[in-house]
């Protein structure tokens, strides 16, 4: 049996998409995988803001229409790059054990994010992270910034910025844990919904390569995930508005938090429930709620309006 497998061609996607791969294969060594890079439009697009860019799924679309052309048989993508509403005739198969939910900091001086100058420059993609770093850091400077991870990795080392923010389980997947300066709190920089997830995704009438994917399957994971998307979904949230959601999961057990914060960068709102791993979707309107009592709708119509400008 050989199974075709897509994924996007940046150094980390393929890098996360092989330890899968080779994960798998221990498990089915009799299915032969034969990995296909596929270009996405968040690919060829890579100089605008994610968020400036009206177009949902910019890094699954193309692998979307690839598994519906039956050009592939699953594909291995960043969970929290896939719309929170499904493509018609494609499924999550399997959610697998997630990486780290942290942030981390990679600072040219190798100051971590309190001992920075004032004025010091942060490069980063995400209305989250511009939020997170101005609600600690007033004086800071925060600019966008595109590009594979290892590209902004090489601009934050030729000095283009004095840090830079990405995502901890990036790093780990391509082994360049030793560059980080500071491993952020998830109080003080609670991730994107499924931050450090993969999502498995085949065609939804493929039922036996969905059988054969559910090896890999972590039902906690999997609830962890729900919760947070669940919370996004509810609040019409996206990289245009500042969410912030972790969801911690033990045995059955299951609890959300959820963050937004304000344009000016003073204040957040929070909430938070918990309930079991079966509950996973209403947790997440719980949460959801609650935030929205808080004035969330009013806080993302600002972030929705100034976006274009930053």
């Amino acid at each position: 049996m050989i199974l075709t497998v897509g994924t996007r061609g940046s150094k980390l996607a393929l890098a996360q998409t092989e330890k899968f791969v080779q994960e798998l294969k221990m498990l089915c060594p009799n299915v032969e995988f034969k990995i296909r890079t596929i270009k996405t439009l968040g690919d060829r697009e890579n100089t605008q803001p994610l968020f400036t860019i009206d177009t949902q799924g910019i890094f699954e679309k193309e692998i979307d229409q690839a598994l519906i052309r039956e050009e592939v048989d699953f594909a291995v993508s960043s969970l929290k790059d896939v719309p929170t509403v499904e493509t018609e005739g494609i499924v999550i198969a399997t959610v697998p054990k997630r990486a780290s939910t942290h942030d981390v900091l990679i600072s040219k001086d190798n100051l971590p994010l309190k001992a920075l100058p004032k004025g010091a420059i942060i490069g980063t993609g995400s209305l989250r992270r511009l939020a997170q770093v101005k609600f600690l850091r007033q004086d800071l400077e925060v600019v966008p910034i595109r590009g594979n991870l290892d590209t902004r990795i090489e601009k934050a080392k030729n000095g283009d910025f004095d840090g830079i923010i990405v995502a901890e389980a990036g790093l780990q997947r391509m082994g360049l844990e030793s560059l980080i300066t500071e491993r952020f709190s998830l109080e003080d920089f609670p991730p994107a919904p499924a931050q450090g997830a993969l999502a498995i995704v085949t065609r939804k009438n493929d039922t036996k390569t969905q059988q054969l994917l559910q090896i890999m399957e972590h039902p906690q994971t999997r609830a962890e995930v729900t919760a947070e998307r669940s919370l996004m979904l509810q609040l019409g949230g996206g990289c245009r508005v500042p969410i912030g959601a972790i969801g911690r999961a033990c045995e059955n057990y299951l609890s959300l938090q959820g963050f937004m914060y304000t344009l000016d960068g003073k204040n957040r709102i929070s909430a938070s429930a918990e309930s079991t791993l079966s509950e996973s979707e209403e947790i997440g309107k719980k949460v959801a709620k609650k935030l929205i009592a808080q004035g969330a709708k009013q806080i993302e119509k600002e972030w929705r309006k100034k976006y274009d400008n930053w």
